[in-house]
């Protein structure tokens, strides 16, 4: 049938973008996955293994692809036609992804969100400034912090805040203050969203996106308003309520720096050792 070869020994048979698959035309495969001719091959190909494909995904040898370095991007890139310096922008944008690399050469304001970004440290000031870092979960807090977070169990995800010492080999690029101190800010915010990005891409160094003295804006437009520069703006709904609870442990018994949603109370019950204020 069609899955024999017509001319050579073996027939290759590719299912490109798998993880789109519908659960029932996944179901429809197990079998023929389970006992493929000796003659036939199937390569599976999926960003992701989501809960649906989990049984088709156990019958298979699975390979996972790295990213692709942005040099490698940068030539693939020319050899598409597109121009050297933009091909450089454009590969350093694309995660690694080649096929979001060739998007992205469609989007003629690539370069200027980048730039927007980038100049975000320099277009606000004050308290506005103070970077934290947004993490997935706690074993990604785990791989930047020489600290105990075992106590976090029980608050993260959620509205804490939590400045600790650096790993030394932990590679952030927060500016020459940070790196001369030597802590980090960590936080697991309690939004499917930014904790489905930092799963994605790493952990993420953020900061308010308000200027000094003003509100923090509750929407992603009144964000990007504020900030300008034609920033591209992820809307994840609207943000409001209190904001989060700063601890500080690198010191014995833990500082509060900022009160917010959690007071020392649930510190305290989450196993957290907080000097009284």
């Amino acid at each position: 049938g069609w899955r024999s070869p017509v001319e050579a020994a073996r027939k290759v048979i590719v299912v490109d973008r798998f993880h789109t698959a519908e659960p029932s035309a996944a179901a429809s495969l197990i079998k023929t996955i389970e006992e493929p001719p000796a003659s036939a091959v199937f390569v599976l190909l999926a960003d992701e293994v989501s809960e649906e494909h989990v049984t088709v995904a156990s019958r298979c040898v699975r390979v996972d692809m790295g990213p692709i370095a942005a040099p490698v991007l940068a030539g693939l890139l020319e050899a598409d036609g597109v121009d050297a310096a933009r091909a450089a922008d454009v590969a350093e944008a694309a995660g690694g992804s080649l096929a979001r690399a060739r998007l992205l050469t469609t989007d003629p304001a690539v370069v200027a969100r980048r730039d927007a970004w980038r100049s975000v440290p320099d277009r606000l000031d004050g308290s506005g400034a103070a970077v934290a870092v947004l993490v997935a979960d706690p074993a990604q807090a785990r791989a930047l912090a020489d600290a105990d977070l075992d106590a976090l169990a029980g608050l993260w995800p959620g509205p804490l805040t939590v400045v600790v010492r650096r790993a030394a080999d932990a590679v952030l690029h927060l500016g020459p203050e940070a790196e001369a101190l030597g802590t980090v800010g960590l936080r697991c915010p309690d939004h499917d969203l930014v904790r489905s990005l930092a799963a994605e891409v790493g952990p993420l160094a953020t900061t308010s996106a308000n200027r000094s003295g003003e509100p923090s804006p509750p929407s992603a437009a009144e964000a990007a308003a504020v900030l300008g520069g034609d920033l591209l703006a992820l809307d994840g709904g609207p943000c409001d309520g209190t904001p989060s609870t700063v601890v500080d442990l690198t010191v014995v018994p833990a500082v509060v720096l900022r009160e917010g949603a959690l007071d020392a109370a649930a510190l305290s019950a989450a196993g957290l050792d907080v000097a009284p204020r």
